[in-house]
């Protein structure tokens, strides 16, 4: 198979998108199939308006083209809704390619939390999008019951995975000269990631923050308590989790959060609101709590066993991931 991933998410953005697009596509790679993908490293790009860090390809259609008429894929994925997306997309339906797509965020949410515009309009656009092509993948049944509630006809099932070698139990003595518990969030930090929520509560310990982004700075001034680590990567995330005695998602748009599976993998219990991806994920599982009053969460999760929250995250591998992805692939011609 010579397959083409277009991703308006790429390196050197950093998330769970490039996180999962770049180890499917190596996953493929290793068990023989030439895999493509296209992102906007490839182009002139802008900066994405309030989010500096994320740079959108710029009129790539006639480059796109060329690229894709020297590369010939047999089949075609298209990640997101972005200007190469878009792109990509238009050119299937003019050669009558099949292609599928993948649902990795709430954009209607996001554009909500930013500019207050009703997600209404962002969802309708969204459905028409995906549903030219055949197959939309999403990460969990509540992610797909609310595509199909909101008129989306072709979902089909593409779970997630993690890395279990990189993120491990052992060591634990990042944040050893912090008041214990220590509560993290890692992610971005940006507004529809909620962090405030997270940093507003009354907990013992310490509260540590593992990421960047937009929000940063305003957090940091309105909660000096908490300590700002900035991003970390490899192993340097991996022991930030291990570290920790409790991992906080206060999230309420993810499709998934892999970072629930990667604090899980290293013992780390998970706290979140009861919304898509927490809920699909933690309830029942021993390695985490899911609730709307996310101190109550947090607090509780600090009962979980770490050894719990290793073996649910065990349950969740890369190359599941992979296959599952490459299933599902509709081949043109």
């Amino acid at each position: 198979m010579r397959l083409l991933i277009v991703t308006d998410a790429w390196a050197p953005q950093v998330n769970g998108v490039v996180r999962t697009l770049s180890t499917v596509a190596a996953r493929l790679q290793a068990l023989g199939d030439t895999v493509e993908v296209i992102g906007p490293d490839r182009f002139r790009t802008l900066p994405m308006p309030g989010y500096l860090e994320i740079r959108l390809a710029l009129l790539p259609a006639r480059a796109l083209r060329g690229m894709v008429d020297a590369y010939r894929p047999t089949a075609v994925h298209i990640a997101t809704e972005g200007p190469l997306g878009m792109a990509m997309r238009s050119l299937c339906l003019q050669r009558r390619w099949p292609f599928t797509t993948s649902f990795h965020t709430k954009f209607p949410e996001y554009l909500q939390a930013r500019t207050g515009l009703p997600p209404r309009f962002a969802w309708a656009w969204l459905r028409r999008f995906h549903e030219a092509g055949n197959g939309t993948f999403a990460a969990t049944p509540s992610l797909r019951a609310e595509l199909a509630a909101r008129g989306f006809t072709k979902i089909r099932p593409w779970t997630r995975g993690v890395d279990l070698a990189q993120f491990a139990l052992e060591p634990r003595e990042a944040w050893a000269g912090l008041p214990r518990p220590v509560f993290l969030y890692a992610g971005r930090v940006a507004v529809e990631k909620n962090i405030g929520a997270f940093l507003a509560l009354d907990l013992p310990g310490s509260k540590v923050v593992v990421g960047d982004g937009p929000q940063r700075a305003a957090l940091a001034r309105r909660f000096p308590a908490a300590h700002f680590a900035g991003w970390q990567q490899g192993a340097d995330l991996a022991r930030c989790y291990a570290g920790a005695d409790v991992s906080v998602f206060p999230s309420r748009t993810d499709t998934f959060g892999l970072v629930i599976l990667e604090a899980m993998a290293c013992g780390t219990p998970v706290a979140a609101y009861p919304v898509t991806g927490p809920l699909d994920v933690i309830p029942g599982s021993g390695a985490g709590v899911v609730n709307e009053d996310l101190r109550a969460a947090a607090l509780a999760a600090l009962g979980c066993e770490r050894a719990a929250a290793r073996r649910h995250a065990e349950r969740y591998s890369w190359e599941g991931c992979a296959a599952g992805f490459r299933r599902q692939l509709v081949p043109i011609g």
